[in-house]
């Protein structure tokens, strides 16, 4: 088995767990969005703390640098993704806001090797412009006024930094860790924003339905994928683990028809097969060399979680 397919399943499962997001929510449409997400990371944040408690992971002492990075990490990639996006859809169409944040592959493509210090491979370029491609054709593309595509724009902004912002603190904390403590963070800055933006009337306890949902997106969609994706970030880099982010708008596909609320047209299934296409380019692409380049080696690093384990064998974040 290549080194990379352990990793590379990961972030192809936590993309696709992210994709059935867009069916769940539209059984929680009525729920105030902002305090929904509130209560998902408050959800996902309790879980993952949990398990790091009962793992008894070695102690991981928090720098200044480490706090000042999961602050940023919490309120650009988990608070401010969601604002921006929640605003964007007020003044773009969900086809226009999926097409300009399904570009993260060719985002992550660029700036992931420039954070390292190296030059972006020319295949994981091309393998990102054409995962981005199918996931706009999946899209369908669309129209919205100059504002809402802006807002889209500091949505994409939130996602690069949801994963560029994390590498640094991988090595140290683990993915465990990582994915936890900026969920917990956001919890109080969405509160805070949803009060701000629609006023204490946003604040009531969900039905039962909607408690369910929130239940899967907090579980599954949340802290199961936030560490599987963190996880696979570590192991793939930024620029190959990127190229997953596609798949996004297949596992929205995939959950649709299974639950009967639409069909696949051909704008889909050609949208499924070009990000397929264009994963797989990139997957094929050399190991990098050079000690910032390694991948599916093991990264020496200092007291990280995963040091004294056994390893094991438009949607919002």
């Amino acid at each position: 088995m290549s080194s990379s397919t352990v990793p590379a399943a990961g972030a192809a499962a936590a993309m696709l767990l992210v994709g059935t997001s867009t069916a769940v929510s539209a059984t929680i449409a009525d729920y105030p969005v902002l305090i929904g997400q509130a209560l998902r990371y408050a959800l996902a944040a309790a879980i993952l703390l949990a398990v790091v408690r009962h793992r008894r992971l070695p102690r991981a002492g928090l720098t200044a640098r480490d706090i000042l990075l999961l602050l940023a990490l919490a309120a650009t990639g988990l608070a401010g993704f969601n604002i921006f996006l929640v605003e964007a859809t007020r003044h773009a169409s969900p086809a226009t806001i999926g097409t300009v944040v399904g570009a993260i592959p060719i985002v992550l493509a660029l700036v992931g090797p420039l954070t390292e210090r190296r030059r972006p491979a020319v295949r994981t370029v091309v393998a990102a412009v054409v995962v981005t491609l199918g996931a706009a054709v999946a899209a369908g593309l669309g129209g919205g006024s100059l504002r809402g595509v802006l807002l889209s724009l500091g949505a994409l902004a939130g996602e690069v930094a949801f994963s560029l912002l994390a590498l640094p603190l991988l090595p140290r904390l683990g993915p465990m860790r990582v994915a936890a403590y900026p969920a917990a963070l956001a919890v109080p800055m969405l509160l805070a924003a949803s009060i701000a933006l629609d006023g204490t009337s946003s604040l009531r306890l969900p039905t039962p339905t909607e408690a369910a949902a929130f239940g899967y997106l907090g579980v599954l969609v949340t802290a199961t994928a936030f560490f599987l994706w963190y996880d696979a970030l570590r192991r793939l880099g930024a620029a190959r683990a990127g190229l997953f982010a596609g798949l996004v708008p297949v596992g929205a596909l995939v959950t649709t028809v299974a639950l009967g609320l639409g069909e696949a047209g051909l704008a889909d299934v050609a949208g499924a097969l070009l990000v397929g296409a264009g994963v797989l380019i990139g997957l094929r692409q050399p190991v990098p060399t050079g000690a910032a380049g390694r991948v599916g080696r093991p990264v020496r690093r200092s007291r990280s979680e995963d040091e004294r384990r056994v390893r094991p064998s438009c949607e919002l974040r």
